[in-house]
């Protein structure tokens, strides 16, 4: 029966099929996610929601690194499985099998260049995230005085990078990696200008990055006020690391910084005092909000 040949070269991709399955099931041993042994809540490190991203795309690249060469193969075999069966060779058959591999080769190099460079830009992301930390991590005192740092806030939508509470208010620090551009000498252009609604960097400008820090700085602030029922200061801080500000045009409702000196800045800066009592309950209230499971992506 001549449906016979088609069925039957089957049977050599079944060897390709099974180690396909292997790797599909290997797929999650790089998930670094790791839960307390007390409640059995997700351990945040700062940029945590970055490394969750970074997670992913080494999965991608596994299983685009792993499989390809599988998938691509696999026209191949079931030609020469055709070769055994078929009574007479169909050069146009053979030619669509060519231009299939040739299409999946392209595919799957697709595929891997979009994961290096989705990686490589998660990192510089989390680079910057944890230098921010760091830094923040500078305004941690002993009990008396009173500085708290969260990292990876989830908001109802998003996720928060990095919040600060002091005894002079809250702020709600937002992180935004971006590369250098050379000028004519190979020299890195490192100066952003900060006007009303817009960065504008050396060749290009965003809006994004100010209306987020706005975004994220308002849904606290009205968060707050629903879970302690009063009116807290909160200023939105948007951290360009490496980046040299111009903030000769900056607006007064957000601090755009280059992270330098931020813990420092942030202890000194006066949004305006509330007494212990609010004061603890912004801490409360922000540390049961750090234990929730983020509902949203990160904006980068």
């Amino acid at each position: 029966m001549a449906w016979l040949e088609y069925l039957l070269p089957l049977i050599f991709l079944t060897p390709l099929g099974a180690t396909a399955g292997i790797v599909m099931a290997l797929r999650n041993l790089h998930d670094a996610r790791v839960h307390s042994p007390f409640d059995a809540h997700p351990l945040r490190e700062p940029g945590q929601a970055l490394r969750d991203r970074l997670d992913r795309a080494f999965t991608s690249l596994f299983l685009n690194g792993a499989l390809g060469p599988i998938v691509i193969l696999a026209p191949l075999t079931y030609g020469m499985g055709r070769m055994l069966f078929a009574d007479k060779q169909i050069w146009f058959e053979w030619a669509l099998y060519g231009l299939l591999c040739s299409a999946l080769v392209l595919l799957f190099c697709f595929l891997l260049m979009r994961d290096f460079q989705r990686i490589r830009r998660l990192k510089l992301g989390l680079a910057c995230e944890l230098a921010v930390g760091q830094e923040l991590e500078r305004l941690i005192r002993p009990e008396s005085h009173p500085f708290f740092v969260f990292h990876d806030i989830p908001s109802d939508t998003f996720t928060i990078d990095h919040v600060a509470l002091t005894p002079y208010g809250v702020f709600v620090v937002e992180t935004r990696a971006r590369t250098h551009p050379l000028d004519a000498a190979g020299r890195p252009q490192d100066q952003v200008a900060v006007e009303g609604q817009r960065l504008r960097f050396p060749g290009w400008s965003e809006r994004e990055p100010l209306r987020k820090t706005r975004q994220a700085a308002g849904w606290m602030r009205h968060w707050l006020a629903r879970e302690c029922g009063l009116n807290v200061p909160v200023r939105g801080v948007l951290v360009l690391p490496g980046w040299q500000i111009d903030s000769d045009q900056a607006p007064n409702d957000v601090l755009v910084v280059s992270g330098e000196g931020l813990a420092q800045l942030l202890a000194e800066a006066r949004l305006g005092a509330f007494g212990d009592a609010v004061h603890g309950d912004v801490a409360r209230a922000l540390i049961r909000r750090a234990h929730h499971k983020p509902t949203a992506g990160r904006w980068h």
